[in-house]
């Protein structure tokens, strides 16, 4: 069953059955055919459909928050945001995919030698509930400029989300059946992976999910795309603006009320100014409103009462092994139904916590001191994480030189690390494997076929 739980009161506003296998298999059918027709169309065709999707997301921005804010408790302001940056991927790959997808000339000895990019077929999202809708249109965007076909299978907690894209796409004239949802079960995901009509899967989620399926998609010779937890080091060296770095960590570790894969979860600080630091970022956190979404508070709940109850252990855990609550917020004004947390500062932290070596997924900072580069270095890296860094100070020839060590998918010096349509985006180790956004994003499920003439 998909369920739209509002989290800030803990109401029931709508529930979805799990689609028939009969359901599936006329879906998969549709795609199929989709495809058949979508693959021969042109490059403008397809830009001129991305570029009538961005002005809707544009125009109805104010009405996504609002839905985003009742079905996982983002903050209005923080929903328009997500909205428009949607707009900004589906305008970038209208501009840019055309020449991205160019034939490029190749040299051999033959007369003539060029490779070209045709798309693969229908495409599994299997996509998260904590950016509802940028997360489905950064792999949408690209997949559909190159010509391919989206089935959606979205977090059971966010069906409306699923619903409200398919609406957009359809208003904005896609052709029948080159976006569709499917409110699958885990078993009838793994079906569709499997499917002979499906030729790939992108997925954005846990490790765990991750995991089962990589597994399912490697039996079955598909290609993958996985964008999976991370438990991002925020580096603050000795030399570093404080003032700036704890205004960018609150924000990165605050931001959609914590539940995002690249916030600053581990703050690493030089010992020189980890006393300074911590009072600054105690300062900047506690600015900040926590409250119901829809009323303009900067902080929400978390998504999920099981959410919710993780962290709490994990916090919970960390103190009991001699974690100090540096700073934590009182929450006052706020329906004791939803699945509210007070944001926190914990120091004192050691190997042993589940702050030093989890991924703590909501509002809570944990600030840990180190020596010098090499024992910041051991502790950025001790994690079986890796998908972004945020590093801090006005030597950018030493923050390039610790970049190369810092083994991450993405390392932003002296900013908040996030995702941009221009940059391409994804992890290593258990933070998954492969490219979103940029060139990279969109040759991850084309062929690359080489053409040679004697």
């Amino acid at each position: 069953m998909y369920r739209s739980l509002n989290p800030t009161t803990n109401e029931l506003l709508e529930a979805f059955p799990v689609a028939e296998d009969a359901d599936v298999s006329q879906t998969l059918n549709a795609a199929a055919q989709a495809f058949a027709s979508w693959r021969k169309s042109t490059a403008s065709e397809r830009a001129a459909l991305l570029n009538r999707t961005a002005a809707l997301l544009v125009e109805r921005a104010p009405d996504l928050a609002r839905l985003m804010a009742v079905e996982m408790g983002k903050p209005l302001a923080q929903g328009e945001a997500e909205a428009t940056k949607c707009a900004w991927v589906c305008r970038f790959y209208a501009e840019r995919g055309p020449d991205l997808l160019a034939p490029q000339e190749l040299l051999s000895d033959g007369s003539q030698a060029y490779a070209r990019y045709d798309p693969l077929g229908p495409l599994l999202a299997v996509m998260p509930w904590n950016f509802p809708l940028w997360q489905v249109f950064r792999f949408a965007a690209p997949a559909l400029a190159a010509g391919n076909v989206v089935l959606l299978k979205h977090a059971p907690n966010t069906p409306r989300c699923a619903l409200v894209i398919v609406d957009l796409l359809n208003a904005a004239g896609a052709p029948n059946g080159i976006f569709q949802n499917l409110f699958l079960t885990n078993r009838q995901a793994a079906q569709v992976i499997e499917h002979p009509a499906v030729r790939g899967v992108s997925l954005t989620g846990s490790t765990r999910a991750g995991r089962e399926v990589a597994a399912v998609a490697g039996r079955a010779l598909k290609p993958m795309v996985l964008e999976l937890g991370g438990s991002d080091p925020f580096i603050v060296l000795e030399d570093a603006d404080l003032d700036a770095a704890a205004k960018a960590g609150m924000l990165s570790r605050c931001l959609n009320n914590g539940q995002s894969c690249i916030a600053a979860k581990r703050f690493l600080v030089a010992d020189a100014v980890h006393d300074a630091f911590v009072e600054r970022l105690s300062a900047q956190m506690s600015t900040q409103e926590i409250g119901d979404p829809l009323n303009g508070a900067a902080i929400g709940p978390l998504a999920r009462a099981d959410l919710r109850d993780q962290l709490a252990a994990q916090v919970e855990k960390s103190v009991q092994l001699g974690a100090r609550v540096a700073w934590s917020a009182t929450i006052e004004h706020c329906p004791s139904s939803g699945f509210f947390l007070a944001p926190a500062v914990l120091t004192e932290i050691n190997d042993e916590m589940p702050a030093a070596c989890e991924e703590l997924f909501g509002p809570v900072a944990a600030v840990r001191p180190f020596r010098n580069d090499e024992e910041m270095l051991r502790l950025a890296n001790a994690t079986p994480y890796g998908l972004g860094c945020s590093l801090w100070t006005p030597d950018l020839e030493r923050a390039e030189t610790l970049a190369a060590s810092l083994d991450t998918g993405n390392v932003f010096i002296n900013g908040m690390v996030k995702s941009d349509p221009r940059l391409p985006f994804g992890g290593v180790k258990d933070s998954g494997f492969g490219r979103e956004l940029a060139s990279e994003g969109l040759h991850a499920f084309v062929n690359t076929k080489t053409v040679w003439i004697a």
